[in-house]
């Protein structure tokens, strides 16, 4: 007989918690608690979803350090003092992943100059190009094209569909997630004779006379390297280096739709949230946090620990450990102090006609 799940103990054990009760429980997967069930393990790790275990039907449950397990009439818990830490653990416990049948499915493409590591699983319409080499114990999804010339290391996971462009390098612990293209030609174009972009650029807005142009494409021979433990995410975009690599450091985590532009270099440990986009040849430190739709523009450089707050547009350097808000960003307490005095502005206008009014002073309509 089959046994599933894992027991009370076992997932103590592999999220740090301290057990109490019942340890030799065994549970099949994870609940909020309404929704439990008798073989669940319900997540109420903070006082506020107690109310729900009683909806629900779980023996067991996931709760805050100091609660009182048997009060809420269950027979093992597991207490923990930093409950989004636990989650990472029991997620990866729970965590079937893609199915993928060890070996190399039949339908699957694979140049002979290919090297595939011991271990390696890879799944149906895989296509492998010339001199590319897979790490041990590497899981590829369906549907996966990887070009010539591409390292990918050890025990990475490739999710369906996604794309990796010719001579990339990957580190070890490599996941990308359905419809990722890494690799892709940067863009990057010119006129034969200086355009409109580059006047403005020099003139902050003053612009000659206009001619007719023709973009012409400038050509990425760059590639892109990656080190070890770097996730990306649904459909996101890394384009190729013209000259040199685009390169994201050991530990960065991308979110979907991310799109990381031609030269630009990420350090490591970043956390860039969905739709964010960095501009070509720009330079991001380590362990910055960009929340969702923040941009970067071209040619800039982001200091170590920056934070800025989702759609932020960064439009000049930002220092080390600066913490940002806004278009164009600025510090963050800046820029809520500016939008207090905004709101404030209706009343402001009311208090000077009224001001006005009784000095006997005529409104003629000018802000001057």
């Amino acid at each position: 007989m089959r046994v599933t799940g894992h027991t009370i103990e076992e997932i103590a054990r592999a999220i740090g918690g301290t057990v109490a009760g019942d340890t030799s429980m065994r549970v099949t997967g994870a609940s909020e608690p309404a929704q439990a069930g008798p073989d669940h393990l319900a997540l109420a790790m903070d006082p506020k979803y107690a109310p729900g275990l009683a909806q629900g039907q779980a023996r067991a449950a996931l709760l805050w350090a100091d609660a009182d397990w048997q009060a809420l009439g269950l027979k093992a818990a597991i207490l923990i003092g930093r409950p989004r830490l636990a989650m990472s653990g029991l997620t990866q416990l729970f965590d079937p992943g893609p199915e993928i049948a060890p070996g190399i499915h039949p339908s699957a493409v694979i140049d002979p100059t290919a090297s595939i590591g011991p271990g390696a699983a890879i799944g149906a319409f895989v296509v492998i190009g010339r001199d590319a080499r897979i790490g041990a114990n590497v899981r590829i999804a369906s549907h996966v094209t990887i070009a010539e010339g591409v390292e990918i290391g050890a025990d990475a996971l490739i999710h369906t569909g996604a794309r990796i462009g010719a001579r990339v390098r990957v580190g070890d612990r490599f996941i990308c997630q359905p419809g990722a293209v890494i690799g892709s030609d940067g863009f990057s174009f010119v006129t034969e004779k200086k355009s409109g972009v580059e006047q403005i650029r020099e003139t902050l807005g003053e612009r000659g006379e206009v001619t007719d142009q023709n973009w012409l494409r400038i050509h990425s021979l760059g590639t892109v390297e990656i080190g070890d433990d770097v996730e990306v995410g649904a459909n996101c975009a890394i384009d190729r280096g013209t000259i040199r690599a685009t390169r994201i450091g050991s530990g960065t985590k991308l979110d979907n739709l991310v799109h990381i532009a031609h030269n630009v270099t990420v350090g490591r440990d970043c956390l860039l949230c969905g739709q964010v986009g960095i501009a070509g040849s720009t330079r991001i430190g380590d362990r910055v946090v960009m929340g969702g739709q923040c941009g970067v523009g071209d040619n800039l450089f982001v200091g170590d620990d920056v934070i800025a707050g989702g759609a932020t547009k960064i439009m000049s350097n930002a220092p080390a450990g600066r913490v940002l808000l806004g278009y164009p960003a600025i510090k963050m307490e800046s820029h809520i102090d500016a939008w207090k005095n905004i709101r404030r502005l209706p009343r402001l206008f009311a208090q000077v006609a009224e001001l006005r009014a009784r000095s006997g002073a005529k409104d003629d309509g000018s802000d001057g």
